[in-house]
């Protein structure tokens, strides 16, 4: 009758072969093992963001060919100053604002790779 196995059917003498080594797992293996993905980044509360200060009204005379009464030219001349005072402090928050905004954007780069990364 015909061997029915495969070690049956090899001659003798003939050393088997050794037996192959399982794979481990995954979790065992420190080269495949990845951390948990960091949960995604929380972005800036738009409370956070400044307001940009107005630019006072221009007044009409400006563009006139007989210019502003002097109250007038004074008066715009004021709230150019004021508006002036008001950037200082408005371009400081905008650019906390922005690295904020940038941390946001580079944390949630990272995490998007991870998330991928372990898709793999």
């Amino acid at each position: 009758p015909p061997p029915t196995r495969w070690r049956e059917s090899r001659p003798r003498g003939d050393t088997p072969c050794p037996a192959k080594p399982s794979p481990p797992s995954c979790s065992s293996c420190p080269s495949r093992r990845r951390p948990p993905a960091p949960p995604p980044p929380a972005p800036p509360p738009a409370s956070e963001k400044p307001a940009k200060p107005a630019l006072p009204p221009k007044p009409a005379c400006l563009d006139a060919k007989g210019g502003c009464p002097g109250w007038e030219a004074y008066t715009y001349n004021d709230g150019i100053k004021a508006y002036n005072a008001q950037l200082g402090p408005y371009r400081t928050g905008a650019e906390a604002y922005a690295r904020k905004l940038k941390a946001y954007a580079d944390g949630s780069m990272a995490y998007a790779n991870c998330e991928m990364q372990s898709m793999q």
